[in-house]
């Protein structure tokens, strides 16, 4: 099994800028990230980012980095045009690792290219986990996905789906009341993807879709245009990323407790 895993890190983050060059434990995040997909199979890996301070720090410890245009709408933008410059061929797959995910297992990278090989009519893998508390159910910010028989995604939403007919029938519950139905089971998406090269040349030339508009989703756009996403529940359950201080606070303090036993 041969894949490529891309890497975007933007400096510009809204929320927390500068972030890929965040100090943890005398590293970059980057290198952080770095150093995970290096430890999945992948036959390469390539950091793609826009900003001059983040290039010097990949090649500083030895990252493969490559310059990329800083007015991209969408991460799969990004990653379309490190497959053009790097002259990827149409068959190959690209798994796109978030450059602020500095715990990913390389075991969910891995996972993900297997999918695209097991599931030959997938343009798109990716990864969910099981919902089991209703606060996450109906956080906006988390994005859940139903799939069918065959783990095929049929729609990913910031709403609670499936909605819960007969349990919720008087409308929009307050998360304090809920109790989830037991005939059904809730997902998280995962936001690690699998790519096909050729799904990434159709994807930029594809206009944004109403519903990706409406859900800020943008693989919703895949999906209105046919492409199949296949979806299977994470082998290892995913630390979470970084989006801000609080969340970079949390993970440096992680690991002074654990030491050197992330490395």
């Amino acid at each position: 099994m041969s894949y490529i895993v891309v890497i975007p890190a933007r400096y510009a983050s809204t929320r927390l800028p500068g972030k890929p060059l965040a100090d943890i434990a005398g590293k970059p995040m980057i290198q952080h990230v770095y150093e995970r997909a290096c430890e999945s199979h992948a036959s390469r890996v390539v950091i793609a980012t826009d900003d001059e301070r983040i290039e010097s720090a990949c090649q500083a410890f030895g990252a493969e980095v490559v310059m990329t245009s800083a007015g991209h709408a969408s991460g799969t933008d990004r990653l379309e045009e490190v497959a053009r410059k790097l002259q990827f061929q149409s068959r190959d797959r690209v798994v796109n690792v978030q450059g602020d995910e500095p715990l990913i297992p390389p075991q969910l990278i891995d996972q993900v290219a297997a999918n695209l090989e097991a599931y030959p009519d997938a343009a798109i893998a990716t990864l969910s986990e099981a919902i089991t508390d209703p606060t996450t159910l109906f956080n906006p910010n988390v994005v859940k996905v139903v799939c069918d028989a065959r783990g095929m995604a049929h729609y990913f939403s910031r709403a609670p789906i499936p909605w819960g007919r007969d349990e919720w029938q008087q409308g929009m519950p307050s998360v304090e009341s809920i109790v989830l139905p037991t005939s059904t089971r809730y997902f998280r998406h995962i936001g690690i993807y699998g790519y096909r090269v050729s799904l990434l040349q159709s994807f930029v030339e594809w206009p944004a879709a109403p519903t990706e508009v409406t859900e800020s989703l943008e693989q919703l756009r895949a999906l209105y245009n046919g492409a199949l996403i296949h979806v299977e529940e994470a082998c290892v359950t995913p630390a979470g990323g970084v989006d801000t201080q609080e969340d970079l606070d949390r993970l440096r303090a992680s690991f002074e407790r654990q030491g050197e036993s992330y490395d």
